[in-house]
């Protein structure tokens, strides 16, 4: 099953899954257990943060899952405190260090805290550790497309991620295009609206038609968008029932339906971007 799954080209000329395993919120208690749940279900990319507090189970789940590490893609984030180059070097050591692993897959930076000042000086040290061979590739969270064009234009390199969130009720359709035009994948967060859009009867008449539940529904939408999706579950059931989505297609009615749930002033969730002042 996980050899099935579809990979998203990445501008760096790598690849990443496009269904993943999200962590964020797993109690680091049971983190190796729903890790390791994930990898047994077909899995093959995990996305953690060092603001999850749970990068350690995420690393013994990969050193007792008995796949190669090669064919595993880890993702992790740069903390918000730690933009400031010395605290990012700093921070990506302990992170390597709880993970257990030589070379992280994909390292974004979490939030661009635009009020800090200081996500440049963070992008500008991503760069330094690709470049170093430390990160495969390197991307940003969060970001609008302002923070975008200031990375890039200072640079000259460009994220090869920017994960955002994007569930069926905010859509983010006003950022597509832009991402499009310099070869940045959207990857979703909440893509489930944090279980919000499992309650949407629009869904659910198109998860009877298919015999599927609402997640995988949302989950195969996220698919067909062509964005990268991270759901995350800590019941063992639910994980391997969020990866059996390649056995079904949408077709373009359900698209069109799920597409006309979107609430661009309303449907946000988390924090805004341009806003958000938090440091962890």
């Amino acid at each position: 099953m996980a050899l099935q799954q579809p990979r998203v080209k990445l501008n760096d000329g790598n690849t990443i899954p496009q269904l993943g395993l999200g962590v964020w919120q797993v109690d680091p208690a049971i983190a190796a257990r729903v890790v390791a749940d994930g990898i047994k279900a077909g899995y093959r990319s995990i996305d953690t943060a060092e603001g999850y507090n749970n990068e350690e189970g995420v690393g013994q789940a990969i050193r007792e899952a008995g796949v190669p590490r090669n064919e595993l893609f880890i993702t992790s984030k740069l903390r918000n405190g730690g933009h400031a180059r010395d605290l990012a070097l700093r921070s990506f050591d302990e992170t390597m260090q709880k993970l257990g692993i030589d070379q992280l897959d994909l390292f974004l930076i979490h939030w661009p805290v635009p009020s800090q000042g200081k996500y440049l000086e963070a992008w500008k040290t991503l760069v330094e550790l690709k470049n170093q061979g430390r990160i495969k590739s390197i991307g940003v969270s969060n970001f609008n497309q302002g923070h975008l064009e200031k990375i890039i234009g200072e640079t000259g390199v460009t994220p090869v991620v920017n994960q955002i969130e994007l569930h069926p009720m905010f859509q983010q359709r006003d950022k597509r295009d832009f991402h499009k035009a310099h070869d940045i994948v959207i990857e979703s967060w909440s893509p489930l609206g944090s279980g919000k859009a499992l309650d949407n009867q629009t869904i659910a008449g198109i998860a009877q038609k298919h015999g599927k539940s609402v997640a995988q529904v949302i989950i195969r939408w996220h698919l067909s968008e062509g964005l990268i999706v991270i759901p995350k579950s800590t019941h063992k059931q639910r994980i391997e029932e969020n990866f059996a989505v390649f056995d079904f297609a949408l077709d373009a009615d359900d698209l069109g339906r799920i597409n006309g749930l979107d609430n661009p002033k309303d449907g946000r969730i988390g924090s805004d971007p341009a806003t958000a002042s938090f440091l962890f």
